[in-house]
């Protein structure tokens, strides 16, 4: 089958679209037919060798996929033949990948591959951080910052779909567009001192819950944004540098900060993206989320969808479809 592997952890120049054998699965893995695969930043940074998982070379990279199943083990619910979506360590960038029973989910019947491969790590990554994480209520508040990529402009959606009011952090009136595209009823520009503006937006109060995949300079005045006993979900660090934080600063603003990785969770609660999924569905028939795809791509075109997101081009979300001869 082909897929690509990375040969070199020099970025995504140093994928190679190789021939390799099917995948062997272990007892318990379902086997999919791969027809979309969803473009995410830990990719990329697994590409230059700087994710939390480093693996021996050569390896073939890509987390988030969507397709048909053609290996299924006894006594499971899937048969040959249904869609799936799936979340993997590694493997996803090939024409057929395994995947263990816990990582896998049904593809609601108005759903197309794409927007299935668009689904899996973002919004069950931001659903996990604000239902579960971050104990979002409706009525509660929620700045969601980077709103105008991948994860942000699933957070919006997913923040909504719980009930809450939501405010979409972004870097200009560019980005307001997409997050405003993909339902934010507010946009604020994420410049220096915003947490007095996103104070202004709030009568004073300031936000319940922040979503940060950005850290840097940003966290800080996320921090200074919050209301009593408000909390950061920290997703991750894509601005650059990891913050720090003092303590005092949350003993005497009765405020938290919430680590939040989905992937690392999913062998602590092994229904965990059964029970999202089934929530994400219905959000899925209410019309509040509908994924935002922001650029397509072949499957030929895989390394340049990681450049171009490494460049910050991408806005929404990148998936690529695999064509078939």
């Amino acid at each position: 089958m082909k897929a690509f592997q990375l040969t070199d952890y020099i970025g995504p120049d140093g994928l190679a679209l190789v021939d390799i054998n099917t995948p062997q699965p272990d007892e318990g893995d379902v086997v999919l037919r791969v027809e979309a695969v969803g473009v995410n930043f830990p990719d990329l940074l697994m590409t230059k060798g700087q994710y939390q998982n480093k693996p021996e070379l050569p390896v073939v990279p890509g987390c988030e996929v969507a397709g048909t199943v053609i290996h299924a083990p006894s006594g499971s619910t899937w048969t040959h033949g249904d869609r799936a979506a799936a979340f993997v360590w590694q493997g996803g960038f090939a024409e057929q990948v395994s995947v263990p029973l816990n990582s896998i989910v049904p593809i609601p019947g108005s759903m197309d591959f794409e927007s299935a491969a668009a689904m899996v790590v973002n919004y069950h990554t931001v659903h996990f951080a604000l239902s579960r994480r971050g104990s979002v209520k409706p009525g509660q508040s929620v700045l969601v910052m980077g709103a105008a990529g991948g994860i942000g402009t699933a957070a919006v959606q997913v923040a909504k779909g719980l009930g809450a009011h939501v405010i979409a952090g972004v870097a200009n009136t560019h980005q307001a567009a997409t997050a405003e595209a993909a339902g934010a009823p507010e946009t604020l520009i994420l410049e220096p001192g915003f947490a007095g503006r996103l104070r202004e937006m709030t009568n004073g109060r300031g936000v319940d819950v922040v979503l940060d995949p950005l850290g840097d300079w940003l966290f800080d005045e996320a921090i200074r944004g919050l209301a009593p006993e408000g909390r950061v979900l920290i997703v991750g660090f894509a601005a650059g540098k990891i913050p720090a934080v003092k303590v005092n600063r949350l003993l005497l603003r009765n405020v938290s900060i919430v680590g939040v990785a989905f992937g690392a969770f999913l062998e602590l609660d092994r229904d965990l993206m059964g029970a999202q999924a089934a929530s994400l569905d219905s959000m899925v028939t209410d019309g509040h989320v509908r994924p935002h795809i922001g650029a397509r791509f072949t499957f030929d075109e895989l390394p340049q969808a990681l450049h171009r997101l490494d460049r910050g081009e991408i806005r929404g979300k990148a998936v690529v479809a695999l064509a078939r001869h």
